[in-house]
Parts: C-alpha cells; structure tokens; sequence
C-alpha cells in the first residue's frame, strides 16, 4: 500500500515542500463546496460525479475546471496550483480537454472494477489493466522529499494537466489494496446506487445519504403501507 496522500512539491526531490505548502494553505482560497462528497473516500466520491449513472447518466465533470473544482473539495489539490492550472486550461483548451477525458476514462475504469467487486462478480479485465496503467504512471512521479529531519512522498509536478488524475489513480490503487475494501458499497436506492465506504459500527450503512436517499425510502415505505390498510 502507498503512504497517505503526498503534499505538494517540484521536480527537484531534495527542495523541502514545507514552506510552499504552508503558504499555499494560507492564500487557499475559501469557497462553497461544489460537490456532494459523501463516500469517504475520494476515489469513490470520484465516481460519484457521473449521476444517476444507471438511470439517465448526468455529467458532472463537464469542463476540465470541474475536474479542479473536484480536486480541491476532495483535499487533493490546493488553490493555487489549481487556479494557475484553471489558467493553462483557457490558453491551452486542447490539451485540458484531453486531459479531462483520460480522467472520466480512468473515473468508468474504476466503477467498472469496484461495481463488480460490490456485485461479487470476475473484475472486467480490460478495465483492471487500464487502472493498473493508470497507477504505474502515477508511481512515475512519485518521490520523496526531506521536511523536518524526516521524508515524505509527494508528487513531483503538479503544474501538468495530469496531475490530479495520477492522485486518483493512487487513492483507488490504495483503497484496493487495503482492508477496507470489503466496505466499499453502493447506494440501496436504484436511484441512486452512488459508492461509499461503509465506516459504520456494524457496517450496515445502506445509503450514501440518509437525509437523501434514506429519507426517500421511509417515505415510500410509508405510502406504500398507507395503501395496503
């Protein structure tokens, strides 16, 4: 299993990532969040941004600006290479835009294998190899870098368009590799059926949200009763 998820750094392993970062958190730019992020998980919340995927899928990754907005509500990219890569995307559209595909490529890769996993079906090969790609590149620009008498790894460029895409690709790599997989679910509504990670006590949780979902379900159950009297 990797270690927990890397804070920023540059090309050159043995400059100390302190000090940007600590002036990054300062000059982080406090807004609403833009997405619902119930799964625990940023992998899983990752998928989550294709919704109503089995009934009439909504996109919610339109523009590679999405992708960012998602990025930093799921504590994956700090403001400010975001916003300086939100710039590069307006000057160089094509090549955001080819990175937002291979990112909803790599997002149906990784429902593809946890939906059979939830489903406890023969994980689709062809989607395993795509995420197995995806994580070797990631290791690719991984390294580690000296803070405090100590090492940490982090990513070494976080100015290309990829970059939070290498940081999805190692999080699900992570989650696959752990003991939590075997909590990994999908919403009870058909709905719905968004992923989360069931951190419950006893591990019962049925819905991504009850205020949403689990709500929803009471009240049918409550009119469908009031029926049959």
């Amino acid at each position: 299993m990797w270690p927990t998820p890397p804070v920023r750094c540059d090309r050159n392993p043995l400059r100390s990532c302190k000090s940007r970062s600590m002036k990054e958190a300062k000059n982080k730019v406090r807004r609403q969040p833009s997405f619902d992020l119930i799964a625990g998980n940023a992998c899983l919340d990752f998928v989550n941004t294709l919704d109503d995927r089995h009934i009439k899928p909504k996109e919610l990754l339109g523009t590679y600006d999405d992708f960012l907005r998602f990025g930093e509500d799921a504590a994956l990219l700090e403001a400010s290479p975001g916003e300086r890569l939100s710039k590069r995307s307006h000057t160089e559209p094509d090549r955001a835009q080819d990175a937002l595909r291979r990112a909803r490529e790599l997002r149906e890769s990784i429902h593809d294998v946890f939906w059979a996993i939830i489903e406890k079906r023969r994980v689709p090969s062809e989607a395993l190899a795509k995420l197995n790609r995806e994580i070797q590149v990631s290791a690719e620009h991984l390294c580690l870098a000296p803070s405090d008498g100590r090492f940490h790894w982090c990513f070494d460029d976080l100015s290309d368009f990829d970059a939070l895409r290498w940081k999805i690709a190692r999080t699900a790599g992570d989650l696959l590799a752990s003991d939590q997989l075997p909590f990994v679910r999908a919403c009870s509504s058909k709905d719905c059926e968004w992923f989360f990670l069931d951190t419950s006590k006893n591990h019962h949780r049925r819905w991504c949200d009850m205020k949403r979902c689990g709500n929803r379900a009471k009240v049918r159950r409550f009119y469908a009763k009031k029926r049959t009297v």
